[in-house]
């Protein structure tokens, strides 16, 4: 088949740990089973408000983060640059680019966050740099 469909109302959210202690944990769902995906990896994520993921760098893999709802922040860089962007925006990371999406606002994000090549070649982990 030439194409395959990942329908919201059928995903199976998994929860994932926050990545700052005391935090509510996050949703996700997988999309690159669900969608056959064989060239990325991708999966929509829930971020309840004042949730963050981990930071880190990937080292092999471009990851792209697309806002459907809500406010996403990123850090992104080392030092970090904060960066803000509502639905509909995009945010491209280069691999090696150390990173952390957060939710810093008032109202659930929803975000896709895609990567590729879809081999996950390790990553580097970093402290939380608090709030900027």
């Amino acid at each position: 088949m030439g194409y395959h469909v990942a329908d919201a109302a059928t995903f199976e959210w998994d929860e994932r740990p926050p990545g700052v202690e005391g935090q509510q944990p996050r949703l996700a769902a997988d999309v690159t089973s669900t969608a056959e995906l064989k060239h990325s990896r991708g999966r929509v994520w829930r971020y309840p408000p004042g949730t963050r993921g981990r930071r880190h760098a990937d080292k092999a893999q471009e990851e792209v983060f697309v806002v459907i709802s809500g406010q996403l922040t990123m850090l992104l860089g080392d030092p970090p640059d904060r960066v803000d962007v509502g639905p509909q925006s995009v945010v491209a990371v280069e691999p090696g680019t150390p990173l952390q999406a957060r939710n810093e606002g008032s109202e659930e994000l929803v975000l896709y966050i895609y990567g590729a090549p879809p081999e996950q070649e390790g990553a580097d982990f970093f402290d939380d740099p608090g709030d900027l």
